[in-house]
């Protein structure tokens, strides 16, 4: 197995009272210095001298995005903003952003944390590590860079630069790891196949893709096309950034830092916990922030948790990978869809470029959905109308037994569906009146 510390081992019980006394000292500071949590554990008469084992968890309030946008930008800071040394926010795309301010011991617990991503991974301070996720007010980018660091591997932070340059970057200075979205992994193998650059002339060896849900078609996709091994990670802005939870060597599941993160799975509709194996919304406590603790997060994230023991000897709990979110999901008809089926349906079928857009209307008052997308570049019947025909039928029903609803596939000129750029796509573009 990769190296782990002795937290990532530690006898489930043992593990149970440091995280029993974490979540009772973050308790108590949440509750002296955040109005909101003083002000809501008020209204509820809880006692917060009452929390003994991790069960008592369950009698606190959830904390929802949109009390987090109603604190901006400093209210739920649990330190005076002289004691700040980062501050992050999530982008704001769906209503005001959220400010999350990090200590320094905050900081140095977090590239601790990312460091063992890395470790998982397989890498070491032999590696030199290539980042393409942006260096902004979002956490990735910054959260690996001061984890790999940490790790002692050599850092190009690759960040804004042209495909054509990453891939420059990658075959001069010889990298062996990629991070970024998995969006963006394929958009370099796409630049690899189209100027006919073979995935051997670079040394890349693992992947650590995060900030989107992806398939495991779509990590097929990378791996092939890229000639690397692509590993899972799960980070919140909120939470932290990157370092909450990753795959190990095995890849089956994501182990969750159990030692700075107390993970549930709940019910969205009558939000009580749901026992392992079963899907539901994730939410999650920190329990070692000092400057932005958050007591039972619902995240908006799909996922369940995993019990059964990893072959890679660590004793943390695992979720499953992320499978979409809350925010993403699309209603279609009284339908719940998420983008990252129609991809799975996508990648299924052979001759299929891994790019695509979901166009919703509604007509004569019925839901329509468009699944626009592009013909592979060595599908070679372009010219051959039945051959396409045939081609968009076979994705056609692809997508409409994964969803169970009728959709219309629509191919259009290669290139022309956005590209990641190493930040998140919007991919649903909705035409429906409000």
């Amino acid at each position: 197995m990769t190296q782990a510390d002795r937290y990532e081992t530690m006898d489930r019980d043992d593990l149970e009272q440091v995280q029993v006394e974490r979540l009772q000292a973050t308790v108590n500071r949440a509750c002296q210095n955040v109005a909101f949590y003083r002000e809501s554990f008020e209204r509820r008469a809880i006692d917060i001298e009452k929390i003994k084992s991790l069960a008592d968890l369950a009698e606190l309030p959830f904390t929802t995005k949109e009390d987090l946008r109603l604190s901006y930008p400093y209210g739920m800071f649990a330190v005076p903003l002289k004691d700040i040394v980062r501050i992050h926010s999530t982008s704001g795309t769906t209503g005001k952003p959220v400010v999350v301010g990090y200590t320094a011991n905050d900081i140095a617990v977090w590239a601790s944390l990312v460091a063992r991503v890395l470790r998982a991974a397989d890498l070491s301070e032999h590696d030199l590590v290539q980042i393409a996720f942006n260096y902004n007010l979002s956490s990735a980018g910054l959260g690996f860079h001061y984890g790999a660091e940490k790790l002692g591997a050599s850092v190009v932070p690759s960040s804004g630069e042209s495909v054509g340059r990453q891939v420059t970057i990658m075959r001069d200075y010889k990298t062996t790891a990629l991070v970024g979205t998995p969006g963006y992994a394929l958009h370099i193998s796409g630049y690899l196949r189209e100027n006919r650059i073979h995935p051997d002339e670079l040394r890349l060896r693992a992947g650590l893709f995060g900030a989107e849900s992806w398939s495991e078609a779509m990590r097929a996709e990378i791996e092939d096309g890229l000639h690397l091994k692509a590993y899972d990670n799960y980070g919140l802005t909120e939470l932290m950034g990157p370092g909450v939870a990753f795959e190990c060597s095995e890849r089956k599941g994501l182990h969750v830092s159990e030692d700075h993160f107390i993970m549930e799975v709940i019910d969205r509709n009558t939000l009580k916990p749901l026992k392992a194996g079963e899907e539901g919304e994730l939410v999650f406590t920190t329990i070692t922030k000092q400057g932005f603790p958050l007591i039972r997060y619902r995240t908006g994230d799909i996922s369940s948790i995993l019990d059964s023991p990893c072959p890679c000897g660590r004793t943390h709990r695992r979720m499953g990978r992320v499978s979409g979110r809350i925010d993403d999901m699309i209603i279609v008809d009284g339908v719940n869809i998420f983008p990252s089926q129609i991809e799975d349906a996508l990648l299924k079928v052979e001759g299929i470029a891994p790019h695509y857009r979901i166009i919703l209307d509604r007509e004569e008052g019925v839901d329509s959905i468009e699944v626009q997308t592009e013909v592979s570049e060595d599908f070679p019947y372009l010219d051959e109308l039945g051959k396409v025909a045939s081609l968009r039928t076979r994705l056609q029903n692809s997508i409409d037994e994964t969803l169970g609803i009728h959709t219309r596939v629509t191919f259009v000129e290669r290139k022309t569906i956005e590209r990641s750029q190493g930040s998140k796509l919007r991919r649903v573009v909705d035409k429906r009146p409000k």
